[in-house]
């Protein structure tokens, strides 16, 4: 890809994470366009449907957080660094509202233009559950099926206007539940809150 092309693939991802984020998986391909001051011929040359442009907005995010875990699997201690990647994954289901249903559904269809980038953020995810459990860390009841369903709980949970207010407290409760007695009581205390 050329450079300008480049540039302007970069612009739009970006100008459609803030979009999405703002009016969900459903926003206006007109109003990126718009916000990214490009015209809607170019977004359709970088991005030719919704769909495209959506995946293409995951699989970046998704193999971001791929990334971001195996930084984080040579990190200590093996508890906090599975609950701060944990914290990201939910951020992320936050702010790309409608993310959720296409992970799902991405797993389970290996012809997916997600598949890939999913199924590989999904097992980093395990990855970080399994070295905290070998180190004691984390529930040993607990796999990586379990931990991507909580990704959706707690990503619906952050959805709720009414939990809002309560989404951090929640959040702890939930991630401490991963995790045995000492460990999750370090990682409430870490969040401001008490059980």
């Amino acid at each position: 890809m050329r450079a300008d092309a480049q540039k302007n693939y970069l612009h739009l991802l970006a100008i459609a994470r803030d979009t999405f984020a703002e009016h969900g998986a459903e926003a206006s391909l007109r109003d990126i366009a718009r916000r990214a001051e490009v015209g809607l011929g170019t977004l359709y040359r970088h991005f030719p449907t919704r769909e495209a442009l959506f995946e293409a907005l995951l699989r970046s995010s998704f193999d971001a957080l791929s990334a971001r875990a195996r930084e984080l699997e040579t990190s200590e201690p093996a508890d906090d660094c599975l609950v701060s990647w944990l914290r990201e994954v939910v951020a992320l289901a936050h702010t790309l509202r409608g993310v959720i249903a296409s992970m799902v559904a991405a797993i389970e269809a290996p012809e997916s233009a997600l598949h890939a980038s999913c199924v590989a953020m999904k097992a980093s995810g395990t990855r970080l559950l399994v070295r905290a459990q070998a180190e004691g860390l984390a529930r040993r009841d607990i796999d990586g099926a379990d931990l991507f369903a909580l990704v959706g709980a707690l990503a619906w949970l952050n959805d709720q206007p009414t939990l809002t207010a309560r989404a951090d407290h929640l959040f702890g409760v939930i991630a401490g539940a991963l995790l045995v007695p000492g460990s999750a009581d370090r990682i409430e205390d870490a969040s401001g809150m008490s059980s």
